[in-house]
């Protein structure tokens, strides 16, 4: 890749998991009764027809991962793990007796934090009371339901594994990150090949038909050398998927761990710019090499897994929980921190722990905040939407100002100029060379974004 592109476009920007992005919310005009309106509309289109996703937050981890942004809580006490069960119940609970119909989960994904954080006797106890109150959609041509995971490899056990399985996933997600013992020191992550080889296997053995292992490129330390040998060794054991994410140098955002207490490594220590994307270009190219597509930004799969057929067949989503092969209008999250989407409105539960667990044993919904879409935000939602997912979107001027016209018109033909993307009066196309810079392309249509006045830093490098 040119390096001149690499210093032009490496610049803060979104990773567009929603749009408009959480620091542009309309916070102040979010209205509950409105929401909650717009929740039972979506809820009433989707769950007959396709059903409904489901997002829980397992927020507790063991030890503190100096790289991750994360909404976690640090703790070896598992004494807290039965009262946060009890509170997801609850939230659950509540939703189920407002909404007017048994809902069906055509998605439904354990996230953290550390979900093998919990005992399999806790996680079980979980399974069975969301499914008391809900129905898994049926099987049919196009897929069934949808159900994943994402597990500790120094914590997950057969127990664990068998346990989600019988509840229905097939997938699960092993972080592996960086396999070189000073990477791992740097970012107190310390795991042995031999504790992810073992569950990579188990899940196989048990039944798991999508194995995906989640890489970093950009961590401290990190050498051409050590990516080749990380991706080697993942490379012999074939997950299904592999996640190969840039990481996200975020210092100023906190949390109630104090995310970097524990950092072993300096900025200086961080391969950044060229060096940064060097590391990617060499693990992309021996994940292409072994037979790997890549998928949309910072995601790969053998022609086998349903990731790369929803691809193929046009059907691969993006949102809260990253690139699914499900779509549904209607996303509930539960859980300390978690965000809902209902196509129209999104809402973020309350961020403190003990706060959310007080609020939905209570019987309240645990509301932080939220945003109304307006019908500009869902015409460019489904545009970054089309970039993310299928590379090329459609696209009209009619509705925007001059000034906003005159801008959109110059930013993309320098995209176009340096070779990144064409288009014409009504549709864009990102060239191979350019979905290295999908972030900064979707960017050009974030409106949000561009009549903006804030300073403070609010996200990452696109490189």
């Amino acid at each position: 890749m040119h390096n001149a592109l690499i210093a032009k476009y490496n610049v803060p920007g979104p990773r567009y998991t929603s749009y408009p992005t959480v620091p542009f919310w309309n916070t102040a005009a979010f209205d509950h009764t409105v929401w909650q309106d717009r929740l039972t509309t979506a809820f009433a289109m989707d769950n007959y027809a396709d059903g409904i996703s489901l997002y829980i937050h397992l927020p507790y981890c063991e030890s503190l991962c100096t790289f991750c942004a994360c909404h976690k809580h640090i703790t070896r006490n598992h004494a807290v793990e039965k009262p946060y069960i009890d509170a997801l119940l609850a939230e659950w609970a509540l939703y189920c007796d407002w909404l007017p119909e048994r809902p069906r989960l055509a998605e439904l994904h354990f996230g953290g934090g550390t979900p093998s954080f919990f005992s399999p006797q806790e996680l079980q106890r979980l399974l069975t009371g969301l499914f008391e109150l809900a129905d898994p959609v049926e099987a049919s041509s196009s897929g069934g339901p949808d159900f994943g995971w994402e597990g500790h490899p120094n914590n997950t056990t057969a127990a664990h594994l068998q346990t989600l399985f019988d509840g229905g996933c097939r997938r699960v997600s092993f972080g592996v990150q960086d396999y070189d013992p000073v990477v791992q020191r740097a970012i107190h992550r310390v795991q042995p090949f031999e504790n992810v080889r073992r569950v990579t296997e188990e899940a196989r053995a048990i039944g798991y038909t999508s194995i995906s292992h989640d890489l970093v490129f950009g961590l401290p330390f990190q050498r051409p050398d050590s990516i080749r040998q990380t991706v080697a060794q993942t490379l012999t054991l074939r997950p299904d998927r592999i996640a190969f994410y840039s990481y996200a140098h975020v210092p100023w955002i906190g949390n109630s761990s104090g995310a970097f207490g524990q950092r072993g490594f300096q900025d200086a220590d961080l391969p950044t710019g060229e060096a940064k994307r060097e590391l990617y270009e060499i693990g992309r190219e021996l994940l292409l090499a072994a037979g790997y597509v890549e998928i949309g930004m910072d995601h790969f799969a053998l022609p086998h897994d349903s990731l790369h057929v929803a691809l193929q067949n046009g059907t691969l989503h993006r949102n809260f929980m990253g690139y699914t092969t499900t779509r549904t209008d209607m996303l509930i999250g539960l859980g300390v921190s978690a965000i809902s989407d209902i196509g129209t409105a999104f809402m973020q539960n309350d961020k403190d722990l003990r706060r959310y667990q007080e609020r939905v044993l209570a019987g309240q919904f645990p509301i932080n905040r939220g945003h109304l879409l307006t019908d500009e935000d869902s015409q460019v939602r489904q545009q970054i939407l089309d970039i993310m997912c299928r590379f090329g979107t459609v696209w009209a001027t009619n509705e925007l100002s001059v000034g906003e016209r005159t801008q959109l018109l110059m930013q993309l033909s320098e995209f176009r100029a340096d070779g990144l993307i064409d288009f014409d009066e009504t549709h864009l196309w990102v060239t191979p060379e350019g979905r290295p810079f999908l972030r900064n392309i979707c960017m050009v249509f974030d409106r949000h974004l561009a009549r903006s006045q804030r300073t403070e830093r609010l996200f990452s490098q696109t490189v």
